[in-house]
């Protein structure tokens, strides 16, 4: 017999705000081109240059932004501005969206001019945005939205990360053993090994990754798995056990109970 695998789902932090899609301008700018905003766009926004250069400056404040190729620029809503064309040749995409929610969730920079790595993915979903809305398919806006948050994420996954949310690709190939391989006893040595980190540098990843030792996140995988046996197969729950490489079924039982609240044969009958 094989394990039952664990359901996979978002938690409750995990829920994210999204933005949602409003339009999009591509526009190719000469020495004419200057947009006055008094009171602000009526909602927030993305400048990105891919050729030429702009000027944004906040009306308020006086401050001025030089837009170059290979850069964005988030701008809030109702903040009075002008933007122009410098030096004869500026050419961009500007979207404008419901709110900038997903923006700070995803910790991205408001009125900061930065480069991006990823000039030529983004172009590309804004030219996809540009055929979506030409032809505009079944499912239309609904794929809008998912091109602007894509175009959203592409510049997320490329800024550097603070330390306390800081991924360790050793540990997530670890993870990805540990759970594409739930009904096989652990080998942790295997796992420090693969890792190329020495036994403490793993083990201190490990747990500030997922708050957990990793047998503690292992039996966690197992006791998931084993819940999930009781509630979709007649297995026994012996049979259960051993399928999972538990001690026995009291040992199995005792460790399903202190978890759950009661033991398998409980949980099963409720």
């Amino acid at each position: 017999m094989t394990y039952v695998n664990i359901p996979y789902r978002l938690g409750e932090r995990s829920a994210a705000p999204l933005c949602r899609f409003n339009t999009i301008w591509k526009v190719e700018a000469n020495h004419t081109y200057h947009s006055k905003q008094s009171k602000g766009f009526h909602c927030p926004g993305l400048f990105l240059t891919y050729e030429g250069e702009g000027r944004f400056t906040q009306v308020q404040s006086g401050e001025s932004y030089r837009l170059t190729p290979g850069t964005y620029f988030l701008v809030q809503e109702k903040t009075p501005c002008t933007y122009t064309c410098q030096e004869d040749d500026w050419k961009f995409y500007y979207v404008d969206f419901s709110s900038l929610d997903m923006v700070h969730s995803l910790r991205l920079p408001i009125c900061e001019v930065i480069e991006t790595g990823e000039l030529e993915e983004a172009v590309l979903r804004c030219e996809q945005l540009i055929d979506n809305l030409i032809v505009q398919p079944t499912g239309c806006a609904y794929t809008a939205n998912i091109l602007l948050q894509e175009l959203l994420l592409l510049f997320a996954r490329e800024r550097p990360t603070p330390e306390p949310f800081r991924r360790r690709s050793e540990i997530d190939k670890a993870l990805y053993a540990m759970h594409r391989n739930i009904g096989a006893p652990l080998d942790l040595g295997e796992l420090v090994r693969n890792s190329g980190m020495s036994r403490t540098t793993f083990f201190t990843h490990f747990r500030a990754m997922t708050g957990l030792s990793p047998n503690a996140y292992m039996l966690q995988l197992k006791l998931e798995s084993a819940k999930a046996s009781l509630d979709t197969t007649s297995l026994s729950v012996k049979e259960i056990a051993a399928a999972l490489h538990f001690y026995d079924e009291f040992h199995f039982s005792k460790l399903f109970k202190s978890r759950y609240g009661m033991s398998p044969s409980a949980y099963r009958r409720r």
